[in-house]
This record gives C-alpha cells, sequence and structure tokens, in this order.
C-alpha cells in the first residue's frame, strides 16, 4: 500500500510523468515542482510522507521525463501548464488534494484553485512568490529581459540554464553543502540541455512577467477561500526573498511559517524537517477544515 510507482499519463497527446506514492485512502497530497526542476525534486519528501499519505507528483510538459513537445505545437505558457495539470488531476479522479507548491508550482497550483477552488484540502507554499515584495535583486536579469528581451539579455539570462546556474540554485544559501546531493544538479542539467529546451525555458520565464501581473487577484483569492496554509522557505534565497513569504500572513488569517536557513531548494538540505512540519499541520488542519 505504500510503495512508490513511477508512470506516466498521455494529457493532450503528451506523456506525463509522475510519483504516485502511499494509501490512496488517506489524504492525497499534490506536489508541483519548481524550476528547473521535476517531480524527482519530491523524491525524499515522498519517502517520508507516504506511510501517512497518497502523493502524486506530475511534471510538467518540457521537464524531467514528461514529452517534451516543439513548441510549434505546443504553448509553452503557465496557462496552459495549469491547464494541462488540472486534467492530469481529473483523469486520475483526484477531487480534493492539499496542494504543496515549489517556485513554478505556484503560477501552476494557484490558476488551478482559482478555476477550482474545490479541489483545495490545504494549502502549502515553499518558496513560491505571490506579492511584489517578495521580487529581489537576484531576478534582476529576468526583469531586464522581460522590459526588453533583446539578444544580450537574453544571453545574460540564459546563464541561469548552465550548469553553474543549476548549481547556483541548489547550493546558494544553503548552511551544508555536503548535504545537497549532487546528482539533482546534474539531473535537471540533463533535461535542460536536450536540444530545444533552452527555447522552451526562455519561453517559460518571459511569460513569467504574467504571473506578476497576477498577484492582485491570487491574493484576492487568499483573501476570499482563507484556506489553512503552511508557508516553507528556505530564507536565505536570492530569488524570492523572506518578505514575501512574510507576505502571505497580510491575506491569510489560518496561517504558519516554516523558515530554514537554507537557498532556494529547501527540501535538498531539510527534507526530513519538512516532512514533520507538514504532518503535524495537516493533521491538524485536515481536522479543522474538514469540521
Amino acid at each position: 500500500m505504500n510503495s512508490t510507482g513511477y508512470k506516466s499519463l498521455p494529457i493532450e497527446n503528451v506523456d506525463i510523468f509522475y510519483i504516485e506514492a502511499g494509501d490512496t485512502t488517506k489524504p492525497c497530497i499534490l506536489l508541483l515542482h519548481g524550476f528547473p526542476s521535476s517531480s524527482f525534486m519530491f523524491q525524499s519528501l515522498i519517502d517520508d510522507l507516504k506511510d501517512r499519505y497518497h502523493l502524486i507528483a506530475p511534471t510538467y510538459p518540457g521537464f524531467g521525463l514528461s514529452g517534451m513537445p516543439p513548441m510549434k505545437d505546443f504553448d509553452y505558457s503557465f496557462d496552459h501548464l495549469s491547464v494541462v495539470m488540472e486534467k492530469f488531476v481529473d483523469t486520475l479522479g483526484i477531487k480534493k488534494a492539499s496542494f504543496l507548491m515549489h517556485d513554478y508550482g505556484g503560477p501552476v497550483g494557484f490558476r488551478m484553485i482559482s478555476r477550482r477552488p474545490e479541489l483545495l484540502d490545504a494549502m502549502m507554499v515553499m518558496n513560491a512568490n505571490a506579492y511584489q515584495e517578495g521580487l529581489i535583486a537576484g531576478s534582476q536579469p529576468l526583469f531586464d529581459y522581460w522590459k526588453n528581451p533583446s539578444g544580450q539579455n537574453e544571453a545574460i539570462l540564459a546563464q541561469l540554464l548552465t550548469v553553474e546556474g543549476t548549481k547556483f540554485q541548489y547550493y546558494d544559501g544553503v548552511s551544508d553543502h555536503a548535504v545537497i546531493n549532487p546528482a539533482a544538479v546534474y539531473t535537471d542539467q540533463f533535461f535542460l540541455d536536450r536540444k530545444g529546451n533552452k527555447e522552451i525555458q526562455l519561453t517559460l520565464l518571459y511569460d513569467y512577467q504574467n504571473n506578476v501581473s497576477l498577484y492582485p487577484e491570487w491574493q484576492e483569492l487568499f483573501s476570499k477561500l482563507q484556506p489553512a496554509t503552511l508557508v516553507v522557505w528556505g530564507e536565505n534565497d536570492k530569488f524570492f526573498s523572506k518578505a514575501g513569504a512574510l507576505k502571505y500572513g497580510v491575506d491569510l488569517t489560518h496561517i504558519e511559517y516554516a523558515f530554514y536557513p537554507t537557498g532556494h531548494f529547501p527540501l535538498a538540505e531539510f527534507h526530513q524537517q519538512i516532512a514533520e512540519k507538514v504532518d503535524v499541520f495537516l493533521r491538524h488542519n485536515l481536522r479543522w477544515y474538514n469540521g
């Protein structure tokens, strides 16, 4: 009942790779990954929690082991990725889930929740920004690219897609470099280095500005729905600041925080502590949420 399966499911003629683990009769956690990762970023957390929850971690088109249709055949935008993920959830017959969203998982998940609030059981946000205050200087090359997608600005931003850029995301701000599994870096980089993937990732990075324009709508959504929320954050993140994490408390009243002395990928260093925090949070708040 607690085994882990590595599966794929066709959605819009694209194979969506996903990891599924745990007992299907237990509360469901939908794990939505960030950039430049895939469902594999959640492997340790899945192992930590699979005896207590039903966990599902899909990978978006263009990432990891999911299909990577050419850009001429697929709309690589956050709007479309969220639609694909919604169809994925519906195909699996998921009626209710706690959403755990890292980085890109926020813009994907918030769109899904906006359209289908009945899917949401509880909300867990992990270095996934929804406030202007969270955007800091480390993202300046991205801001420059939005303002002027010139060849020069593209070349600067594209450094994020190199192995040095991936290492930076995993290692910058961490407390103990020796704890970070280098296989995570090189697995992500393998998929980034596929022919045509650079163009896909740059397209999504350019489209990210449309997430920023939706921040006020998402904040209004949080205020209206008031889901039980856990904010998990690597407080040394150079892309999304702790100030942005704290802003969730402006719109959400039933909120808990868990800050860790690490960078953009807190699970890479603190998965056991985070698993314990998630378990305590859900055991308390799913009872509260369901009356």
